[in-house]
């Protein structure tokens, strides 16, 4: 592989965490909408929307990182930032795994 199609590629996947990271915020705050009004409506308690507000904000952190990553003029920080980008998209995604398991858990 060539540096050019290295450095072509991460900022392909920089662009990709970028966009679904920013999409996905604004998805975890409309499930916190929607599940407290079902929990309100079926009086239940449950800690999954602040869980899935921390979510919104592990997603809102990979969309800032690979942003700067993107930004960013040296290639040292970039691939420092893509690693944190990647590292809290990760985590965001295992995240909202175990929210969804746990509305679901809540809701049965």
């Amino acid at each position: 592989m060539t540096p050019e199609f290295d450095s072509q590629t991460e900022r392909e996947l920089n662009v990709h965490i970028f966009s679904v990271s920013a999409q996905l915020v604004g998805l975890c705050l409309t499930v916190i909408g929607l599940f407290r009004i079902i929990a309100q409506l079926k009086r239940i308690d449950s800690i999954a929307d602040n869980v899935l507000s921390v979510d919104a904000m592990l997603f809102l952190a990979a969309c800032m990182f690979a942003y700067a990553s993107l930004r960013s003029r040296t290639t040292h920080r970039r691939r420092r930032l893509e690693r944190i980008a990647d590292a809290c998209f990760g985590t965001a995604l295992v995240v909202m795994t175990a929210v969804c398991m746990l509305i679901a858990w809540t809701l049965a």
